[in-house]
């Protein structure tokens, strides 16, 4: 069975009220990781093909096709983990 340790390389940024976190997918699961995102979250807007902007649970981030995701608004590191687990699994 996976977990997110299997789809993402590393996480940037610290959480706490209006701060970014970056989370970079690991370069052979990207393709994969977009597309579970893209199965469960609501898109709201592509720029350019590459960038999507999404949502899922109120919650508003972004996902580039590079393999990286913007995600705003999270409070802490678990809520994040959370979310992952539920957008990729």
């Amino acid at each position: 069975m996976s977990t997110v340790a299997d789809y993402v390389s590393r996480i940037e940024g610290t959480c706490g009220a209006g701060s970014d976190i970056i989370v970079v997918f690991k370069f052979e699961k990207k393709d994969e990781a977009v597309d579970n995102i893209l199965k469960k979250a609501t898109l709201k807007n592509t720029i350019a093909g590459i960038i999507m902007e999404l949502t899922y649970k109120d919650t508003s981030f972004r996902v580039y096709k590079t393999g990286k995701a913007i995600f705003r608004g999270i409070e802490s590191k678990p809520k994040l983990m959370d979310l992952l687990a539920e957008l990729l699994l």
